[in-house]
């Protein structure tokens, strides 16, 4: 009977051993499933953090002389190249202690001449705050309008022989459509308070004192770009009667006109110009949220008619 007593008490000793290993087990597995997730979780929002950009190079200053580059592709907008995103990036360039030198490469048919002119009156500021550090504008395939009134602020203007450079010039477009209406049979109603409140409106016909105000607005706008590139290129220009007329020309004419100073890519002017081979991008990149909010933004608030230095040749 104590055999069978001792022998009913090791079988319980090893169950309940089993049962307490069986047990460990599970809280060991659950406590390194729950790590593994944690270091998901962690892992996801820092991609999440990138994406977005969230996650930038802040005030941190990089190792080495290098020639920084800020990046201006695409139509100068507040949605698109905006002027404070460009300003954030050249701003962040002339601070870095290592950079040497400042590409502007602009690849840009034109667009608003509020923010290009924002961003011209910055780069002529902080040149002058940091008159050490030279800026450079580099054309790739076009720099018109707009793009060109940014590029003047630069110290000089590098191209390549076949970039389109100039259009300097303004332009309202829009659109008319009185005829279509009449044919179709379409009655235009607009109400409205103040004699010019309709200005330019597309479904009725075009008032020839608002096309003349329309155009002595667009012309104090082009007097103001010709300034502009007058400040900017100085005794460089050779001003011909076509110059300031909307034409463009081709990157080995402009260097002859003076609206440029002679050819190179980005490349070339860091090793060659700036004598510092190593770029660093400075171009802010936007998250994709913040990309979403400002075209939905654009799109729902955009007018049908605005005055732009853009390029009218088909370029954009």
């Amino acid at each position: 009977m104590a055999d069978s007593g001792n022998s009913g008490n090791w079988e319980r000793q090893v169950l309940e051993k089993l049962s307490l290993s069986t047990l460990q087990e599970q809280r060991r597995s659950r406590h390194w499933s729950i790590f593994f997730k944690l270091l998901g979780f962690i892992y996801l929002f820092l991609v999440l953090f990138l994406i977005m950009g969230w996650i930038g190079r802040g005030e941190v200053q990089l190792d080495g002389k290098h020639t920084a580059l800020v990046d201006l592709q695409g139509v100068i907008a507040a949605d698109e190249a905006s002027a404070d995103r460009i300003i954030s990036g050249l701003q962040d360039a002339f601070k870095d202690k290592g950079t040497q030198g400042i590409i502007l490469r602009i690849n840009s048919p034109g667009g608003s001449p509020v923010q290009s002119g924002y961003i011209n009156d910055e780069i002529r500021r902080l040149r002058a705050k940091y008159p050490k550090i030279p800026l450079y504008a580099v054309v790739e395939d076009i720099c018109a309008s707009g793009g060109y009134y940014v590029a003047v602020a630069a110290d000089k203007i590098f191209v390549d022989k076949a970039s389109i450079v100039g259009s300097i010039g303004v332009l309202m477009d829009g659109f008319g459509f009185t005829g279509s209406m009449e044919k179709l049979g379409i009655e235009r109603r607009l109400l409205a308070a103040g004699e010019n409140k309709g200005f330019l409106d597309p479904f009725s016909p075009v008032v020839p004192a608002q096309r003349a105000y329309a155009q002595q607005m667009l012309s104090e706008i082009h007097q103001q770009f010709i300034n502009v590139v007058r400040q900017g290129r100085g005794k460089r220009l050779k001003e011909t009667p076509e110059m300031f007329s909307g034409l463009v020309w081709s990157g080995e004419k402009s260097i002859k006109l003076g609206l440029a100073d002679g050819l190179g890519s980005a490349d070339y002017v860091a090793r060659e110009i700036v004598k510092a081979e190593k770029i660093v991008d400075f171009t802010p990149h936007e998250g994709i949220v913040e990309r979403f909010a400002k075209r939905f933004g654009a799109a729902t608030a955009k007018a049908l008619v605005s005055p732009t230095l853009r390029s009218g040749v088909g370029l954009r």
